[in-house]
């Protein structure tokens, strides 16, 4: 059996309001519109501009007719509990994507942390409940704390 390089293309998110979502990933986030399918059922992708391939197909799960009231009622459920959609994010540094997204009003469900792991994360909700990580890898937050630790003996008095 051969090996395949597999990349992902695009993934779903469901949505209460398409229109507050994508107000939050486009505006908030920064991320670029890829196609509006205001046909039948209406659903936008969106992704961030460092990844032109990658689509997330942001959708309300009740305009799918073959959905059914019980289906449409369990899923608005999940959506309201945070336990639908998650996502997570890499960035070159969390606490600056934190106070960023903060200050745009978005829910804060953790602040930037260290975890045990060595990565630095936080976690906010869109609009729709869906949970956010958005991490900064090890190598990065290491760099980080150099460079602020260096910076700080440099303010030091000799």
């Amino acid at each position: 059996m051969s090996r395949t390089d597999l990349k992902l293309s695009s993934c779903t998110l469901a949505v209460h309001d398409l229109n507050k979502a994508l107000g939050f990933y486009r505006d908030v986030l920064g991320f670029e519109v890829r196609d509006d399918g205001s046909e039948v059922m209406r659903w936008v992708s969106v992704g961030p501009p460092s990844q032109p391939d990658a689509r997330i197909i942001l959708e309300s799960p009740g305009t799918d007719p073959g959905v059914s009231p019980a289906d449409r009622q369990a899923i608005a459920d999940l959506m309201a509990k945070g336990l639908l959609g998650r996502l997570v994010f890499v960035t070159d540094n969390c606490d600056a994507t934190f106070e960023r997204i903060e200050a745009a009003g978005a829910e804060v469900m953790q602040e930037p942390i260290n975890q045990p792991d060595g990565v630095r994360d936080c976690v906010f909700l869109d609009p729709s409940g869906n949970l956010l990580r958005f991490t900064q890898p090890r190598q990065i937050v290491h760099a980080l704390t150099s460079r602020q630790a260096h910076a700080a003996r440099g303010r030091q008095a000799p």
